[in-house]
């Protein structure tokens, strides 16, 4: 028997954005229309265990969705007008009108949501937050979790998010045009790097993936270059998604479990995207600066050509690392650079670069710190030291796939 809360987990999971999106159309608020989606949700828990899960479960929240939004409209329509006539006892009421889309259609809904998120009122790490909780499905904790930050902190982030953009209006859920687009170009293309993170390397949760959200990211990237095409960035954001989720059916096994890249059949590796990626990687660096997404979408690049692990240019991964490092400096950076370097010149030049990082407070919970140490040791022999890195990753790790990963690693060293 198919349970309902399972299919509805799943199907939130996936379809929660352009839920929220489509509501948001509707009543043209990001906040209520978030409440609007989770009203729908609720339902759904109610009704499906005792009618049976429908035949289109996305379509059936969506539906229900919006239903409750003309239903919230026109009661706040009909008090105004009987307010008017309380007010004015000799106006007679003006004739129902049928409850529009609220506001002309932009053509993407996901895509009008995305901007408004990221509309200039709205502080940076506010627009994170809310844009993983709508867009990514994650909640309060695992945001928390992902940023390392107190849960109640992030959620006075989303809080503060939505009561900025309800001070705006109902002009926060335009797309905007011409310099207002430009200025906020740099924030949206953020918004979808985090999407296709979290589908690419989910912070928390059973899977080692979320491909719908790497499908999704690439989507709304590919609509920004056909919005933006002169953009140098937007080219780069897209050849660095493709190029990565060229790669998305070889980073799992038969079993869900996580297969590493020198692990990975590169003949499994999607060719189509693949050379999307590279064209769309030519067209960004045909301008002179190389920004963010730029550099990564050259470094996804060295992987994509190259046949093997073993014959990948990992010097001038480095050098790449050095340039983005120079350009956007973090730590998560530089324990990437570790990873190349340590490849290039040898596992000792990449523990040097590491060695900072072990006090660095922004790494403090971070799993992957002492997993890539542990990689290096092992590499040098240095056995005992590996264990208790990989110990030391286990306390912090979060995915069940991640975790059953490590704890493969460290039984290997054992010699269990």
């Amino acid at each position: 028997m198919t349970d309902p809360y399972a299919v509805l987990e799943a199907v939130w999971r996936m379809e929660s954005a352009r839920i929220v999106a489509g509501v948001a159309r509707v009543v043209r608020d990001v906040g209520r229309a978030e409440e609007l989606a989770h009203d729908a949700l609720v339902a759904a828990m109610e009704q499906w265990p005792r009618e049976g899960v429908p035949d289109n479960p996305a379509a059936w929240l969506a539906a229900t969705a919006r239903r409750r939004a003309i239903d919230t409209i026109r009661r706040e329509q009909t008090l105004v007008r009987k307010t008017e006539m309380l007010d004015e006892p000799g106006t007679a009421p003006a004739a129902d009108e049928t409850v529009g889309d609220g506001a002309a259609a932009v053509g993407d809904d996901v895509l009008a949501l995305l901007f408004a998120t990221c509309h200039p009122a709205v502080a940076r790490e506010s627009r994170v937050a809310l844009t993983l909780r709508l867009f990514g499905g994650l909640t309060t904790e695992e945001i928390a979790y992902a940023f390392l930050v107190p849960s109640p902190t992030i959620g006075q982030r989303i809080s503060r998010a939505k009561k900025r953009l309800a001070g705006v209006g109902p002009e926060a859920l335009a797309v905007p045009v011409g310099e207002e687009l430009t200025a906020r170009l740099g924030a949206v293309l953020e918004v979808v790097y985090l999407v296709f993170n979290e589908g690419y390397a989910a912070t928390t949760g059973v899977d080692w993936t979320r491909p719908t959200l790497c499908v999704e990211a690439m989507r709304l990237g590919r609509v920004l270059a056909a919005l933006c095409p002169d953009e140098p960035e937007v080219h780069g954001l897209v050849a660095l998604l493709e190029l990565q989720g060229s790669r998305l059916r070889a980073r799992v096994g038969p079993s869900g479990e996580p297969v590493l890249l020198g692990d990975q059949d590169r003949a499994t590796w999607d060719r189509v995207l693949l050379q999307r990626g590279l064209t769309s990687l030519a067209r960004a660096e045909s301008a002179q600066h190389r920004g963010r997404y730029t550099l990564q979408a050259a470094i996804a690049a060295c992987h994509a050509r190259a046949r093997s692990t073993d014959d990948t240019d990992w010097a001038a991964i480095a050098a790449l690392y050095g340039e983005l490092a120079a350009l956007t400096p973090s730590p998560v950076v530089e324990l990437n650079r570790a990873v190349a370097v340590a490849r290039a010149e040898g596992p000792e030049a990449g523990l040097a670069v590491l060695e900072p990082l072990r006090t660095d407070p922004v790494l403090a919970g971070y799993h992957l710190l002492p997993a890539v140490r542990a990689d290096m040791l092992t590499t040098l022999g240095r056995a005992d030291e590996a264990v208790a890195e990989l110990d030391r990753a286990l306390e912090l790790v979060r995915t069940v796939a991640e975790r059953e990963l490590l704890e493969r690693r460290r039984a290997v060293l054992l010699g269990a």
